[in-house]
């Protein structure tokens, strides 16, 4: 079941774009501030290893040629490059493209495109692989979004997909203080860009580094965290605090699925050997194109 219901706002005429203008907006201004230059090398390391953990490298060369569907501020891109021959960044926000390009100025086989998933301009079932990390849940129809980008790959190559879990695996208290979580989404979400980052970072200081301090405190004397809000967040930096607190409730669009809903989207896209990772961030999954 997917917790936050998006209000469809396209006309029967435009039924066919299968975007929210809002939410590329509200990204590319998240990006624009937070471009993560200012992560070590050794956090973004431990980031990328817990998203791409489950990732089937050894079906990689360098010469493959691969996708990242909504790159944001390429921070993933930035070290997928040098083990591919060509990586597409793909994001619909000019901004977050522009970010992208400075981050990855040094590498030479990167293409930039600035388009939807609509309107991508690669070839279907010509790349070796593709990754798309916290994208697909912020587009109005996540199983069509899938499917395009399954469409782009060749038999056999591999998809890694990251999206919001319905905290499925989570008690009820957990999901209560979740829904308590999405009043404050859905008032914050609304406001001008200009005052969503002001209203993120004091969610930032005030819940989401005692919280994930607390985890790690926990940690510390020899207990198992992960039951607890925000654990995930016990050894990240204050600036990936502020980052994630504001594409959390600074979002328009946001939806969750189960499990269950995700395995049966990535079967439905033509994804088949469905794996999935058993740790945090839920849900991290990867299949090949049958």
């Amino acid at each position: 079941m997917i917790l936050h219901k998006w209000e469809d706002k396209l006309t029967k005429e435009d039924s066919r774009i299968n975007y929210d203008q809002q939410t590329i907006d509200s990204f590319g201004q998240e990006w624009q501030k937070f471009d993560q230059n200012k992560l070590s090398d050794s956090e973004v390391n431990k980031l990328f290893d817990k998203y791409f953990s489950i990732f089937p490298w050894n079906k990689i060369t360098d010469s493959s040629v691969g996708f990242d569907m909504g790159c944001g501020s390429g921070r993933w891109a930035k070290i997928v490059a040098p083990k591919v021959g060509h990586l597409n960044c793909i994001d619909p926000a000019s901004e977050a493209i522009e970010v992208t390009k400075k981050a990855l100025q040094a590498n030479t086989n990167v293409t930039f495109l600035n388009e939807s998933i609509d309107s991508v301009s690669i070839r279907k079932n010509s790349q070796d692989f593709g990754y798309s990390l916290g994208v697909l849940h912020h587009i109005p129809d996540t199983q069509k979004a899938l499917s395009t980008c399954v469409s782009l790959l060749k038999p056999k190559a591999p998809f890694l997909i990251y999206l919001y879990y319905n905290l499925d695996n989570r008690p009820l208290l957990f999901k209560l203080m979740w829904r308590c979580s999405e009043i404050f989404r859905s008032i914050i979400s609304k406001l001008p860009n200009s005052l969503k980052p002001i209203l993120t970072d004091v969610i930032a200081i005030f819940i989401y580094w005692p919280l994930s301090r607390f985890a790690k405190f926990i940690s510390w004397i020899g207990l198992n965290p992960s039951s607890l809000p925000l654990s995930f967040y016990r050894d990240t930096s204050f600036y990936t605090l502020r980052t994630d607190s504001r594409d959390r409730f600074g979002t328009p669009l946001e939806q969750r699925f189960s499990k269950k809903e995700i395995t049966k989207m990535m079967h439905s896209a033509g994804l088949v050997k469905v794996t999935f990772s058993d740790d945090e961030p839920y849900w991290v999954a990867v299949g090949l194109k049958k």
